[in-house]
């Protein structure tokens, strides 16, 4: 075998180890999708509480885009205390107050200035095991309903990271969800 052949055979090799590793690269990234879509949508029900209510159905176009900015937050006075009311929720189902005060729904998007656009994976994963708004714990704390401790900080890296995968390919919505407010009706 010439030099020449030499040449064009490792060439035509490395070419096919190259397009043989991409496609599994891409086939491991499209499963890891799949399984966040999977658990975003079954297993979190995270559109529950993050997109918004039409009704009884759930408003696809705000799909996981969190409280709508123009909303009106709902309303909770302590004396509903004393009839056993400790929570209540805005008709969207994205907003919730309760003595803790009024917590909102996030926009779970890839939207740059309003959704999850400007977070890392590191930052979703320590938020989703710290209770901290973007893992840190000088920020705020992530509010009630969203039950970090109780269900989420379990979950494991692989799935945190599936769920992530999948939240940045969601349609990037802009919709500025107001901060929590505290007990008085005030932001924290």
């Amino acid at each position: 075998m010439n030099k020449k052949h030499w040449i064009f055979g490792i060439t035509i090799l490395s070419t096919l180890i190259l397009i043989v590793l991409n496609f599994n690269q891409a086939q491991s990234q499209s499963d890891l999708v799949k399984r966040g879509k999977y658990l975003v949508d079954t297993i979190g029900a995270c559109g529950q509480c993050h997109t918004p209510r039409k009704g009884v159905d759930a408003d696809m176009s705000m799909y996981l885009a969190g409280h709508p900015v123009s909303a009106p937050p709902p309303k909770y006075d302590f004396s509903m205390m004393q009839q056993g009311i400790f929570m209540v929720t805005s008709p969207t189902f994205t907003a919730f107050a309760g003595p803790f005060g009024t917590s909102f729904a996030a926009n779970l998007t890839s939207d740059k200035e309003t959704g999850l656009g400007e977070w890392t994976e590191k930052m979703f994963i320590d938020a989703m095991r710290t209770g901290y708004h973007q893992g840190n714990p000088s920020n705020r704390k992530i509010f009630p309903p969203m039950p970090i401790k109780m269900a989420y900080a379990g979950i494991s890296d692989e799935d945190l990271k599936a769920i992530w995968a999948y939240l940045k390919t969601i349609k990037p919505i802009k919709n500025g969800v107001s901060s929590p407010l505290n007990p008085m009706g005030r932001p924290y």
